[in-house]
């Protein structure tokens, strides 16, 4: 058997099946209960300092 044939077969079966467990793996862990938070204040740094003054350089328009 060549190469690419080999590797073929190996990235249309178990390849792939591997990439699936690990995206489903990724979606749980994501999705678990405890995440919640962690992810909230994640999504919050942006805006954690709107309400500070502009600095001199942020002035000049």
């Amino acid at each position: 058997m060549e190469t690419y044939s080999l590797l073929r077969e190996f990235a249309d079966s178990w390849m792939l099946l591997l990439l699936f467990s690990i995206f489903v793996g990724v979606f749980f862990w994501v999705m678990r209960p405890g995440a919640r938070d962690t992810y909230r204040d994640t999504a919050a740094i942006p805006f954690r300092h709107d309400d500070a003054p502009k600095g001199p350089e942020e002035d000049q328009t």
